[in-house]
């Protein structure tokens, strides 16, 4: 009996993760035609705002179904207590593709730094657009309007990294983000994002089923609230990224609580 149950089981975990797959590409595509049709003729601040509210709705979708198989299990609840705290910029690790949705989905408001290819993308770039999400096209026009957005009192997502790292290491850190927080006067928020696998990793095949379930954890770190010399500050956080993340043990699914939504949010430290 055990080979059949281990074979239903397989096929029930390709089904669920291919029909996710299948979920957040149909629904981003949605999105993206509504977007597109909104962005002329919304009011900017309207259309940012129900730019966000679709991503977000989109995102918390994805998990909601991911969680619902028990395939994948999630502690997010360290991300709650920041969604009214601006102006923020938030700075999380880049372990997989996943870490943005994540994020948005508990900080329903926050602007992204994208990638210029990002805008193109048939699933993302409608909403990005409508939502106001920053295009990373042009260094300094990125940080001009990164610190415009954080000036008005908004929350910024940027990943040091600029990129997806490989698992259980921290990629070099550019200095974008540091040179936000030196104009802007915003405080950097570290994020870390703590996972079991290297699923959809630097590398990681789209359609490559990993072992499951998957875990993922958000914990905050250091707020560091001033940023005078750009350089030796990007230096400062890489080394703090990598000492924390070389100190933190990857969550067990055995002893791993799934709690979908905190009545009692953490505090920041």
């Amino acid at each position: 009996m055990k080979v059949p149950l281990r074979l239903a089981r397989e096929v029930y975990e390709r089904i669920v993760l291919y029909l996710g797959l299948l979920y957040f590409g149909a629904g981003g595509v949605l999105c993206t035609a509504l977007c597109v049709l909104l962005v002329p003729l919304l009011p900017r601040a309207t259309g940012r705002r129900l730019g966000r509210r679709a991503i977000g709705s989109l995102f918390r979708g994805y998990l909601a179904l991911l969680r619902a198989t028990g395939l994948v299990k999630l502690d997010l609840d360290a991300l709650d207590c920041l969604r009214h705290e601006r102006p923020l910029i938030v700075a999380p690790n880049h372990p997989c593709l996943l870490d943005a949705v994540l994020v948005i989905s508990r900080l329903p408001d926050v602007a992204c730094v994208t990638k210029a290819g990002v805008w193109d993308n048939p699933v993302l770039g409608g909403g990005s657009r409508l939502a106001g999400y920053i295009r990373n096209d042009s260094p300094v026009r990125t940080v001009r309007r990164a610190a415009e957005e954080l000036k008005n009192g908004r929350q910024l997502l940027v990943f040091p990294e600029g990129t997806r790292s490989r698992r259980d290491r921290v990629g070099p850190f550019k200095g974008g983000f540091a040179l936000i927080a030196k104009k802007s006067g915003a405080p950097v928020q570290t994020v870390f994002i703590e996972t079991n696998s290297a699923f959809l990793g630097k590398g990681w095949p789209l359609l490559k089923k990993p072992d499951l379930p998957l875990v993922y954890r958000v914990r905050l770190g250091r707020r560091f609230h001033r940023v005078s010399n750009v350089r030796r500050f990007v230096s400062e956080l890489e080394e703090y990224y990598r000492r924390e993340l070389d100190r933190a043990r990857p969550p067990e699914p055995a002893s791993f609580v799934d709690r979908p939504r905190s009545t009692m949010p953490s505090h920041a430290p």
